[in-house]
This record gives C-alpha cells, sequence and structure tokens, in this order.
C-alpha cells in the first residue's frame, strides 16, 4: 500500500518524531481536560534547551489520512467522528458536543492525526535506526471500531499492522510493553487472537478501564495497587519483562511510556517518583539494546503539568547512557 507517512529521513536527523500541530488549542476549552494540553511542545522545548534536538534535526511527520487510517479502522467508526457528541465522549469534553464538527475536526481531531502519523512513522524509523521516540501518541484506549479514554485513533495498532505491511520479511513478532498507569484494552481487543503480537501490560487494575475481555489478550499480565510506590514497581517491571523476554523474541518492541504512574497523578493513582519513571525508561531501552531489538517509544499519558520536564529529562538520560544516539551531540 501506498502512504505520504514513511518519510525517509536525512543522516542530520535524529529518529525523534514531533511537529507544533501535535498541540491543542481549541478557544480554552482544552483547559477543561485533565490533559496538559501543550505537553508534547513542552518536551520539545526542554529537549531544545537542552541542546539534543531542534527544528533541524528531529523528524516532523504527516497527518494520517483517511486512507491510512483505514488499514486498521472501520469506515463506521471514521464516520461517526464526524459527529461532535461522539468526539466529546472520547474526549471526555462534555461541552465539546456543542462545537461544530469541522471545528472539532480542526482543533483537537487533526492535531491527534498528526500524532498518529508520528506513531507510525516511528516505526518505521526505529527499525532503520533501531530507536525511535514519537514525543506524542500512544492511544492504548482506542480500537478499530471504537475511541475512548482520551484516545480517538488506534495508533499503536496502526503502527504494528503498517509495519507487517511494509516490513513483512523483518517484522513477524512484535512486543507491545505497555507501562502506561491504565490497561492498554483497545490494542488488547484488535489483536486478541493475533499470536505474532505478545502483550505486556503492567497497568492499576483499579482505575478505568475494567476491560475483562481486552485482559485475555494479555501474555504477562502485573495488576498494580494504588500507591504503589518505586521499589515495588521496578522489581516487578525487571522481572516479568526478562521473563516475557524468554518467553516471546520480537523483531520489534512497542513501547508505551505512560508518565501517568507519576506519584500525584489523580488518574494514575499509582506513586512513582521522577528517578523511577528515568529508571524504568533505562530499564526497557538497556534491555531491548543489549538484545539488539528496536525500541519504539509514545509517550501516552500524563496528567501532570510537569510531566514533560521527566520526559524530556528521561530522554536526556537515554542519551547520556548511549542507549540512543544521533548525529548531533548536546552542548
Amino acid at each position: 500500500m501506498e502512504t505520504k507517512l514513511y518519510l525517509d529521513i536525512t543522516e542530520t536527523q535524529w529518529p525523534i518524531v514531533y511537529r507544533p500541530e501535535y498541540n491543542v488549542h481549541f478557544f480554552g476549552l482544552e483547559k477543561l481536560h485533565p490533559f496538559d494540553a501543550g505537553k508534547w511542545g513542552n518536551v520539545f522545548e526542554f529537549l531544545k534547551k537542552a541542546g539534543l534536538i531542534n527544528e533541524n534535526t528531529i523528524v516532523k511527520p504527516n497527518e494520517a489520512t483517511k486512507e491510512d487510517l483505514l488499514v486498521v479502522h472501520t469506515k463506521k467508526y471514521i464516520r461517526s467522528l464526524k459527529c461532535s457528541l461522539n468526539v466529546a465522549r472520547i474526549a471526555e469534553v462534555p461541552p465539546l458536543f456543542l462545537v461544530p464538527n469541522c471545528l472539532v475536526q480542526s482543533g483537537y481531531l487533526k492535531p491527534m492525526r498528526y500524532q498518529t502519523g508520528g506513531s507510525i512513522l516511528a516505526g518505521k524509523l526505529a527499525v532503520e535506526r533501531g530507536w525511535a521516540i514519537n514525543i506524542g501518541g500512544g492511544f492504548h484506549h482506542c480500537r478499530s471500531d471504537a475511541g475512548g479514554g482520551f484516545c480517538p485513533y488506534a495508533d499503536i495498532t496502526l503502527l504494528i499492522h503498517f509495519l507487517f505491511i511494509h516490513y513483512p520479511l523483518t517484522i513477524q513478532n512484535v512486543m507491545i510493553v505497555d507501562l502506561d498507569a491504565h490497561q492498554g484494552n483497545g490494542y488488547e481487543r484488535d489483536f486478541k487472537d493475533n499470536r505474532n503480537v505478545y502483550i505486556m501490560d503492567v497497568y492499576n487494575r483499579g482505575i478505568y478501564p475494567f476491560d475483562r475481555i481486552a485482559k485475555n489478550a494479555i501474555n504477562k499480565q502485573v495488576e498494580l495497587l494504588h500507591m504503589t510506590s518505586d521499589t515495588e514497581y521496578l522489581c516487578k517491571i525487571d522481572l516479568n519483562l526478562d521473563k516475557a523476554l524468554k518467553e516471546f523474541m520480537p523483531d520489534i518492541i512497542v513501547y508505551n511510556a505512560g508518565t501517568d504512574i507519576l506519584e500525584g497523578d489523580q488518574l494514575g493513582c499509582l506513586s512513582i517518583s521522577t528517578q523511577g519513571i528515568i529508571q524504568r525508561d533505562e530499564m526497557v531501552f538497556q534491555k531491548a539494546r543489549s538484545k539488539r531489538i528496536p525500541i519504539v517509544m509514545l509517550t501516552s499519558g500524563g496528567y501532570l503539568k510537569k510531566t514533560a520536564k521527566i520526559i524530556a529529562t528521561s530522554i536526556l538520560n537515554l542519551h547520556d547512557l548511549g542507549l540512543i544516539s544521533g548525529p548531533v551531540s548536546r552542548y
């Protein structure tokens, strides 16, 4: 299949994907939402100030088109997004149903389509460079025929299907490592009968989405209790990811690196410190890179203003440790 999402990048660019259109600006309505609508831009600015990347060295993705989305999504679901009430339910911003759909499309869904295009492109770059990071995406509550939990497009399912289509000889087995605080029920429903996709999901069992059907698709399930803290959390990830990689050898890892596990995040209800998040990301990348498994990271959930700086600091730590590298050094 042809797509404009699979861009070729130059030797001077990092496999870090972002563009300003990721950020949501919607007549102030974004302030009614718990999500920091400018989180992705803030991550970029922190990384830019640190000298790691700039506008010329990042990769700017294209917007996912209707044809791209239909690789996974049903036509009925894509049509449903033309109703502002349906989008309001997915975004969990009730006043949105009063807004003309043309504005909903441009103000909210278009940024999400850019992020979806970014996730798909990051999958390709990870195959080529060994790693990639989309400063966005990770919409793990959306499946082929339904959105939910702030997730309007199934970017994880799309990323994987694009790899299966475009790299049939290179990418045959995929592991999803989902460390967002919430269960990734969207892609779990999409891949519940696919033995080529292995799912490890570590989540708080006491919060949304309580999807029992989706749980049947999880190969390595780690359920956490409210207020789980660093030591227990990191030990469980270390142990279970090692077990997962002994049970299944993937050709690529899709890492959903949600930061809603942070202490104080009222939607995640866990108690992981800033350093705990940095150690978590380091651990996942170290295991992938030591086994020469390409890894693509998506930033997913994280609902506190300080989340953006933590994500950026974690990426800088990966660079300092040599787990990621690019054409430009920090100064």
